[in-house]
């Protein structure tokens, strides 16, 4: 349980309070990827959100990766990875290949991918806190839409 409190931590920094959170933008910052943020639901204790980068694919355009599906609670202090997918951009090869095994040790895994995701974002600098003078990056709100 520590790794989801953890994980909350990281996200909560990331994306700030959850009435500030953007529902959908972008962070840039020098001389890394753009990553992507998407609220997909909220309700009085939880957010649902999308985080990803997009990756240039010869096949179909843009390869979404990591593309994890997260649920951040805001009771309990925990935030833990619901899913993984792959979506390419090409409607014609759009599939999503769910990597949901509930298996506590995948579970483990993609949480674990998560903890040190978030603090590789967090030293590069991303943030989508409006205003954030401690960061070098630019958050794009108006008119974002995810590729």
């Amino acid at each position: 349980m520590e790794m989801y409190e953890a994980n909350y931590i990281r996200l909560r920094k990331l994306c700030g309070a959850k009435n500030a959170m953007p529902a959908i933008a972008v962070s840039r910052v020098p001389q890394g990827m753009d990553l992507y943020l998407q609220v997909l639901e909220q309700t009085r204790y939880t957010s649902t959100i999308a985080l990803t980068y997009y990756f240039p694919d010869a096949k179909s355009g843009l390869l979404a990766y990591p593309n994890l599906k997260l649920r951040i609670y805001y009771d309990a202090l925990q935030a833990e990875v619901l899913s993984q997918t792959f979506r390419n951009k090409n409607i014609n090869n759009c599939a999503y290949r769910p990597k949901t095994n509930p298996s506590l040790p995948n579970r483990w895994h993609l949480n674990r991918f998560l903890f040190k995701w978030l603090s590789y974002c967090d030293r590069q600098g991303h943030s989508f806190v409006e205003n954030d003078r401690l960061r070098q990056n630019r958050l794009l709100t108006e008119d974002t839409v995810t590729p």
